[in-house]
């Protein structure tokens, strides 16, 4: 049981854009979410932009509650196989923390642009032009550069209690990249407790394009400790290696025989510390691209499930699905780290290594230099459209 959310029930206040929950303190009244986040502390102008805090809830009392800043989900409120509801994913309680990209840094929640994950040397063709981007993480560029669409604001429009719809423009260049692109993320709380999220995005030029969402999922609801003992599933024959600098090899391998084997649900906690197998010794866990079997003959099936994480403690079950080739799964293996077992995040916490997985539904990484893979271009007239529904249940 969660000691930080106990006695939240499931029949939780709803939330609309602008309503909140009012608790009295010495002070005043303060607008505070029912996962217990401040509205006034994400009320900030960033550059020319008004940041804000936005709840979407649904008739079963789940809520999620979302930033404008980086399009950031911020909290995700589910009931665990007693009712109670829990936090199930990593962050900050203050936008100021989520600005402060050398005191605290994180692409927790985020919605991931230009292009997720890494592109090799910080460069690639397209069309017979060479483009070179800004290297963002040692030689390469690493979720669209230094300044990707994770530090941005997004102008906000909460369509109704369970929508939101967040835009950006980005302009020709931006981080190197050709094209202005106009970008449309939208999230949807449904009422079967999924929280759905529709990518979509025009350009000016052809250009490349990967969007993703970067929740740091942890479904034991307290994440001041270890999150291995959760279980993981991954629709996966295969994957894509990475050498030491976490870059595509260009192989695909299969999983058979190896620990990246989760086509049967296996414990976390059996994989990560096995540095006998290269691939988890480079990244000191599991930082890697599955190649999803749910994706085939070009097309991805989104009806399917792609991956699943469960946890024993309190019986929440994830289910994700998508219509993407790939999932990068990450297991949070820079949390707690150096500096970073410093920081506090959201109520106050610390967190530990291997505190919680991310699934990224993606292109592969690296795909602009690798023209044999599922294609990332964008051209002028098309319509780049990604789906990921993360469907939340107990069991």
């Amino acid at each position: 049981m969660n000691k930080y959310f106990l006695g939240i029930a499931v029949g939780a206040t709803m939330l609309f854009a602008g309503a909140c929950t009012q608790t009295k303190k010495a002070d005043g009244d303060v607008c505070l979410t029912a996962s217990g986040l401040n509205h006034a502390m994400f009320a900030d102008t960033i550059g020319d932009k008004v940041t804000g805090l936005y709840a979407l809830t649904n008739a079963n009392g789940m809520e999620v509650c979302i930033t404008n800043l980086g399009g950031r989900v911020v909290s995700i409120l589910v009931p665990d196989r007693d009712g109670i509801m829990q936090d199930v994913v990593l962050g900050y309680d203050n936008v100021a923390q989520y600005a402060d990209r050398e005191g605290s840094p994180s692409d927790y929640g985020s919605s991931i642009g230009r292009y997720a994950n890494r592109i090799s040397k910080h460069s690639f063709d397209l069309d017979g032009e060479h483009f070179d981007l800004v290297p963002n993480d040692g030689d390469n560029c690493l979720h669209g550069g230094p300044t990707g669409w994770q530090y941005q604001v997004y102008d906000a429009e909460q369509v109704d209690p369970q929508t939101l719809k967040l835009t950006i423009v980005s302009p020709d260049g931006d981080n190197g990249f050709p094209g202005e692109v106009t970008a449309v993320t939208t999230y949807r709380l449904t009422d079967d407790n999924i929280l759905d999220i529709t990518w979509e995005a025009t350009t000016t030029k052809p250009t490349v394009i990967n969007q993703t969402n970067h929740c740091y999922f942890n479904l034991n609801g307290d994440p001041s400790r270890e999150g291995m003992n959760m279980k993981l599933y991954v629709n996966a024959d295969s994957f894509t290696p990475s050498d030491a600098n976490y870059i595509p090899t260009g192989e695909i391998l299969p999983v058979e025989g190896t620990p990246f084997d989760f086509r049967t649900e296996r414990t976390l906690a059996e994989v990560v510390d096995d540095t006998t197998f290269t691939q988890i010794a480079n990244a000191t866990g599991i930082d890697h691209n599955f190649c999803l079997n749910t994706y085939k003959d070009g097309k991805g099936d989104d009806t399917e499930v792609c991956a699943s994480l469960y946890s024993p403690e309190t019986g929440i079950l994830l289910e994700v699905y998508t219509n993407e080739p790939g999932i990068q799964v990450y297991t949070g293996n820079f949390q707690g780290v150096g500096r970073d077992a410093d920081i506090q995040r959201k109520h106050g916490i610390r967190y530990p290594k291997h505190v919680s997985v991310c699934l990224e539904s993606q292109k592969y990484p690296d795909t602009p230099n690798h023209p044999e893979w599922p294609s990332a271009t964008l051209r002028p007239g098309e319509k780049y459209f990604s789906h990921c529904a993360y469907k939340f249940s107990v069991k």
